[in-house]
């Protein structure tokens, strides 16, 4: 009986390998990301049992690392086994970020909700979704902005886009909040905005971190907020906003409760100087500083 056979038998040296659920645990790839790596560009090849299951020890989960950190700096998957092979450094190439973001710039002008669907589902096939948040989601919704800013007939397709991305980043939690356990992350807006995308990607890049979430996406009382924490009990809250908070939501950012508190979106750097110094708030400008806050604080997983 071989080494992956006693694996599966329950033997003595269990711990040698483990199961691809595992590997996702302890490196936030999922595992339709892991197996595209492997078919597609042979980043990862795990062991295999006699039944065809993959089995991964030590040495992969540091190659998937090593995977992640190329994919954080705007390598494409197409170009990191020869990074891995050689060992050596490389300047940054961001033409493939930047051609997909073309594409995807192009398909929203055109109203093409099937062909947004296939970039995301296929960019998500082979990047994790921090990679993918931080060169082309974020980088898109930047140029977006400034283009709807001085377009006036642009409102058609900012809200055909925000819907969309709303849309599919709802479903995604959805699916995830089928399968995490523990207490939630409760994101809350202080803000008149709909369809605010920062605080959908948040979300979203929590989710896949393998934390539950809950989501109001609308500004409610403050004193239903105190309610609604009370009633959720969740293991952090994040308050979103890309405008001037009212003060009677800085009052209430003011009071410390049961769990941590972020403040993420534009307004953590509106009111940076009015907040900085309380001790139980955390201030994020950004989706990925929110991810890093939350992992710094061990209320999600690092990757």
């Amino acid at each position: 009986m071989n080494r992956d056979e006693r694996y599966v038998a329950g033997g003595k040296d269990n711990g040698d390998f483990l199961p691809i659920r595992e590997v996702t645990r302890l490196t936030g790839v999922n595992p339709v990301t892991l197996r595209a790596w492997e078919r597609r560009y042979g980043l990862i090849r795990p062991h295999r049992t006699s039944k065809g299951h993959r089995l991964y020890d030590d040495s992969h989960i540091q190659q998937i690392r090593e995977v992640l950190s190329w994919l954080a700096r705007g390598v494409a998957v197409s170009q990191v086994r020869g990074l891995l092979h050689e060992k050596a450094a490389t300047l940054t190439d961001d033409s493939i970020w930047t051609e997909e973001k073309q594409h995807w710039l192009h398909c929203i002008g055109q109203l093409a909700e099937r062909r947004l669907d296939d970039g995301f589902n296929r960019t998500l096939a082979l990047y994790p979704a921090e990679t993918m948040c931080r060169h082309l989601l974020l980088p898109l919704l930047d140029e977006l902005q400034q283009r709807w800013s001085v377009l006036n007939s642009a409102r058609v397709e900012q809200v055909f886009f925000l819907s969309w991305l709303r849309s599919k980043l709802e479903t995604r939690l959805y699916h995830g909040n089928c399968l995490h356990r523990g207490a939630p992350l409760l994101l809350l807006s202080l803000s008149d905005q709909h369809m605010q995308p920062g605080l959908w990607l948040c979300a979203w890049l929590a989710s896949t971190s393998g934390c539950p979430v809950r989501i109001l996406d609308q500004a409610i009382a403050p004193a239903d907020i105190s309610r609604s924490i009370a009633l959720i009990s969740p293991r952090a809250v994040i308050f979103h906003s890309d405008q001037r908070v009212a003060p009677e939501y800085l009052r209430l950012l003011a009071n410390k409760h049961d769990c941590p508190q972020l403040l993420c979106g534009l307004a953590a750097n509106i009111h940076h100087g009015a907040l900085c110094e309380s001790l139980h708030l955390h201030l994020a400008d950004s989706p990925l500083s929110v991810l890093h806050c939350l992992q710094r604080l061990n209320l999600i997983a690092r990757c």
